[in-house]
């Protein structure tokens, strides 16, 4: 016999002597698997996890904007990263937010869409339209003027409160989660002090410590992506509770 493409519970259905059971059948979203696509090619409607995409987008803003951060290669002038943050970090972490709303996980759908507003805000600093920086330099030298430093300081104290409370957060996830966002609690706290007392070795600090950032979350975003028999390997992300 035929079955219908979803079912409101399970149930038993005898024909010719014989007992089918009928199962309801779910997408990893929770939603009814129909596959019913008249005149159009069957597709398998399942939603693929988001969170490789937002931790692999996050890990490669943080990655660019620590190394053009101690100033590798002597490069000074950071706006390279503007597209970088605001396209991949930005975009493509918002749309994996918007898709852990989807499959209900609260936690990635409010950490991704905050860090992608971060990337826009802070890409937005170094793009001359939005005059932020207008609005720090001094009209007659050209000079950035001493409160820049100090707003760049609350700004990363305002990122720092939000951090710790998504690294509370975390605590009853993995290893590698938390590690991230405990690093990036201390990245913040230094990036806030370093801009506040105008201290170079301090942001360099800072932005060393934005490797170890980066490094947790490729780690996590791989770990992610490699599941599910993808490849013939898988990383372990070491869960910080034993599920009952």
């Amino acid at each position: 016999m035929t079955a219908p493409d979803s079912y409101d519970h399970a149930s038993k259905t005898e024909a010719n002597g014989e007992t089918f059971t009928l199962e309801q059948v779910r997408t990893a979203g929770g939603h009814i698997a129909d596959r019913s696509q008249p005149a159009l090619p069957v597709v398998h409607r399942k939603f693929a996890n988001p969170a490789p995409l937002g931790l692999l987008s996050f890990a490669t803003g943080i990655f660019l904007i620590s190394i053009l951060g101690v100033h590798a290669r002597g490069i000074q002038v950071p706006n390279i990263l503007v597209g970088v943050i605001m396209f991949f970090g930005g975009v493509c972490q918002f749309i994996a937010g918007i898709m852990e709303f989807v499959a209900g996980n609260s936690f990635g759908a409010t950490v991704f869409p905050s860090y992608a507003a971060f990337n826009f805000s802070y890409a937005m600093i170094y793009i001359p339209g939005t005059g932020i920086i207008a609005a720090y330099t001094n009209k007659a030298t050209g000079e950035l003027l001493p409160d820049f430093n100090n707003a760049l300081g609350m700004f990363c104290w305002a990122w720092f409160i939000l951090t710790v409370i998504f690294t509370i957060a975390a605590v009853r996830s993995s290893w590698v989660l938390f590690l991230t966002l405990f690093c990036l609690d201390i990245e913040l706290l230094l990036l806030a002090v370093g801009y506040m007392v105008n201290s170079s070795p301090t942001l360099i600090a800072a932005n060393s410590v934005g490797f170890a950032v980066a490094f947790f979350s490729y780690w996590a975003g791989c770990a992610g992506l490699f599941a599910g028999g993808l490849t013939p390997f898988e990383l372990p992300t070491f869960a910080m509770y034993k599920q009952d």
